[in-house]
């Protein structure tokens, strides 16, 4: 078979396994990461479909950089700068005390000498950018607190593989490869050079290659910026995925930043599946099978002696158990870059080559346990424990500021920005902002009974705070909070009943709603109008119905509940007993009408 046709049949081949294997996985529960690894090994090492896994890795790797980089356009420079303390601080400390760790518990083996040892141990220590940001895109919980927190670990691993490399040439004592000074110089110069060009020559390129209106053309400009800033970072000795994240920061606070993320999403979405898959074609069954003893016992240490340090330094640096859980479930498993050093330990003759194929097998068959370490954290979760997301307001700020997203706060808000006015909205529901966000809307993660978040939403700019949430006891608490401390804002505020109404008018806020008085009247007058009424009469019906309920609500705020009674009706009557009427009475006669309310509040 000629080369072109030959790669034409693998393309099918992984195309046509990532096609099968998703939908059936996800359908499972399994996730689409186990699926793709699955795909991998029955078109590779299972049926011999494929034999060159290492080769389309490595053009893979590239959906990792473009997941990188579209991670990177959501960091903004400030932002990252935010994360310094997770980066350097955790970061460090997850590198450093995991690498001894399996650096001892490998020499203590009796494998490897002390060199070969402390490569095994810090390679072993860094984890899968690809699986881990996989998995978290597929909960939608990249932007949650823990899966920032992974993510700063993460970042801090693209970090480390420089010192770790250079560690190498350093441990190989009997060659010389150049001074690790220069090697961590020519890093930091790659970075700073990437800063610069991002600072003043991206968005400027993007910028004129817009005027040009030509669609393909930012979509080649996409793509070439990403590789180009991934080869600059691999020639400095980075990993190309750094660079692609480096890229995407200096374009965050861009105004193409969202028409360059749908450009570069399909390619990410492919290549990354086809990464997975090639993970699996990579994975050596002759290696399984003949050092399956190892293998079965070393795959469960490393990934519990990693789990539990993670959730050890993730407690001790301030995060909830559950979010130490999930980090720790979720990064337990080798990297990718423990590819790259093992074979680079075997060409310095730091371990034999035997050593690094297995090395590599318990790398590859820990990222296939980590979708199914994820399920069974949630076992160990405590489900009175309230999921948190960080809270980073930047860009809040405008006329309004909604408390509360739920479905009567989202109405309102399509109404206000159909207006032309700018709302922040803030809720503490971190599910509710992963489904508002698959919608467009951009809502920040906050509790509104505290004074500092709502400082931090700009409630010193807004001229109304509207408060939407479900709960009475919370609602009350945000208005008695707004007005002690900005009593110069006005309060909209969603009442709970109409006990809750007369309650707020006692605190005068500005204006108060029951969520099912508009819906109920309406509703009222459309069944009446199917009754034979014409909408001029129900209109008038329900106008009456609610000018007699305010009426009534402004006597029983001043005056006690029971007052305004007899204001239900068009004339007194006495209330009768529900039962079937005996004669067919008006609307006004009906002593029924009206008395859902009272009974509600009963």
């Amino acid at each position: 078979m000629s080369e072109p046709n030959a790669l034409f049949t693998e393309t099918i081949l992984l195309l046509g396994g990532a096609v099968v294997s998703a939908p059936i996985f996800k359908r499972l529960g399994l996730g689409t990461v186990l699926g793709y690894l699955a795909a991998g090994v029955v078109i590779g090492p299972v049926f011999h479909g494929l034999t060159d896994g290492e080769q389309i890795l490595n053009v893979a790797e590239l959906g990792v950089v473009f997941l990188l980089f579209i991670i990177g356009l959501e960091l903004k420079p400030t932002r990252l700068w935010q994360m310094r303390r997770d980066i350097f601080g955790l970061g460090t400390a997850q590198v450093v005390t995991t690498g001894t760790a399996l650096t001892f518990l490998t020499y203590f083996s009796g494998l490897l000498g002390w060199a070969g040892s402390v490569v095994t141990g810090f390679g072993l220590a860094l984890s899968s950018t690809a699986f881990a940001m996989q998995i978290l895109d597929d909960a939608g919980e990249v932007n949650t607190q823990y899966g920032q927190r992974s993510f700063s670990m993460l970042l801090f691993q693209d970090l480390a593989i420089v010192p770790l490399l250079a560690l190498i040439n350093i441990l190989d004592t009997g060659k010389g490869h150049g001074s690790p000074v220069v090697d961590f110089a020519i890093a930091i110069g790659a970075v700073g050079a990437m800063i610069v060009m991002g600072r003043y020559l991206l968005t400027p390129l993007f910028q004129i290659i817009a005027r040009t209106g030509a669609r393909e053309a930012m979509i080649a400009a996409a793509l070439f910026v990403v590789m180009g800033a991934a080869s600059l970072m691999q020639l400095a000795g980075l990993s190309m995925a750094m660079g692609a994240f480096l890229s995407g920061v200096m374009l965050a606070e861009s105004s193409y930043r969202h028409e360059l993320e749908a450009d570069i999403e399909p390619f990410r979405g492919v290549l990354l599946a086809i990464f997975f898959i090639a993970v699996g074609l990579s994975l050596e069954l002759e290696v399984l099978r003949d050092n399956a003893l190892l293998i079965v016992v070393a795959v469960p240490v490393v990934m519990v002696v990693k789990a539990v340090l993670i959730y050890a330094l993730c407690r001790m640096t301030g995060s909830s158990h559950n979010d130490a859980v999930r980090i720790a479930f979720l990064l337990p498993q080798g990297g990718e870059f423990g590819f790259v050093l093992f074979s680079a330990a075997a060409g310095a003759g730091l371990m034999p080559s035997s050593t690094a194929s297995l090395l590599i097998a318990i790398v590859t068959l820990s990222m296939a346990l980590t979708p199914l370490g994820t399920m069974l954290s949630k076992r160990l979760l405590k489900g009175d424990e309230h999921e948190e997301l960080d809270e980073n307001f930047e860009g809040a700020g405008a006329d309004v500021l909604m408390v509360g997203f739920s479905r009567f706060g989202q109405i309102s808000s399509q109404i206000l920005l159909a207006g032309g006015r700018s709302v922040t909205v803030i809720d503490f529901s971190a599910d509710r902002i992963r489904q508002a966000s698959a919608f467009g809307f951009r809502i920040y993660f906050g509790d509104g009974t505290r004074k500092d978040v709502l400082r931090a939403a700009g409630i010193e700019r807004a001229k109304i705070v509207v408060v939407c949430t479900q709960k009475r006891e919370t609602t009350d608490k945000i208005v008695e909070l707004v007005q002690a401390d900005y009593p110069h804002t006005k309060l909209f505020v969603r009442s709970y009943d109409r006990i809750h109404s007369i309650a707020l008018r006692n605190l005068n806020v500005d204006y108060e709603l029951r969520e099912t008085l508009e819906s109920g009247l309406l509703f009222g007058r459309r069944t009446l109008e199917a009754l034979g009424l014409s909408e001029a009469e129900a209109y008038e019906i329900g106008e009456d119905i609610r000018r007699r309920d305010e009426q009534r609500l402004v006597l029983q705020a001043s005056e006690g509940l029971q007052a305004g009674r007899d204001m239900l009706f068009s004339q007194p009557v006495k209330p009768e007993p529900l039962v079937k009427p005996k004669r067919t009475m008006d609307f006004s006669e009906d002593p029924l009408a009206g008395t859902a309310d009272a009974v509600a509040d009963a």
